[in-house]
């Protein structure tokens, strides 16, 4: 369904607003019955005790399915489709260039844990988006990361998830 829109230096094409409306309605749709199913398996009802584990979930997924099918109806058959692009490849191109790296840096937190990962995005993310000198960023990655560590688990003594391969065992937290 790509649209076209004149624009002041061109024209943009792209995805129509009203389907990126209802594919993510859709997939609110599926969440909230997903939602519903699960619930009722658990137990959505009342017991003896009082309402069971999957009463308030179960409710939950209602509203979420409802929500979803009502904003879904509307974006496929209301009467006032958003007929504007909702996303050009350069805007989607900047969205990626965050989601990617985001992406990486939550499995990073596993393997490396969060300090470490945290300190290597934050260093990326400054030279690579940021243009700053690599020298800059390592320091203020480390830095900041170093003052997350000391306030975490030194002052607040709240670690935090090392990683598998614990690459800050040698400080003994």
């Amino acid at each position: 369904m790509d649209q076209n829109l004149e624009s002041g230096d061109g024209v943009r094409t792209g995805v129509a607003t009203y389907v990126v409306d209802a594919v993510v309605a859709a997939i609110l749709l599926a969440l909230g019955i997903l939602i519903i199913v699960t619930s009722w398996r658990l137990g959505a009802g009342w017991t003896s005790t009082g309402p069971g584990s999957g009463y308030f979930p179960f409710g939950m997924g209602v509203l979420i399915a409802l929500s979803g099918g009502v904003t879904l109806g509307q974006a496929l058959f209301g009467k006032n489709k958003n007929m504007e692009i909702f996303a050009d490849k350069e805007q989607i191109t900047r969205v990626l260039q965050v989601f990617i790296p985001s992406i990486i840096y939550v499995g990073g937190i596993e393997i490396f844990g969060v300090y470490v990962a945290s300190a290597v995005f934050v260093a990326l993310f400054m030279i690579f988006l940021g243009k700053y000198s690599a020298i800059k960023a390592i320091i203020i990655a480390f830095a900041v990361n170093a003052v997350f560590f000391l306030m975490f688990e030194v002052w607040f003594k709240v670690p935090l998830f090392k990683g598998l391969l614990d690459p800050l065992a040698f400080l003994g937290y």
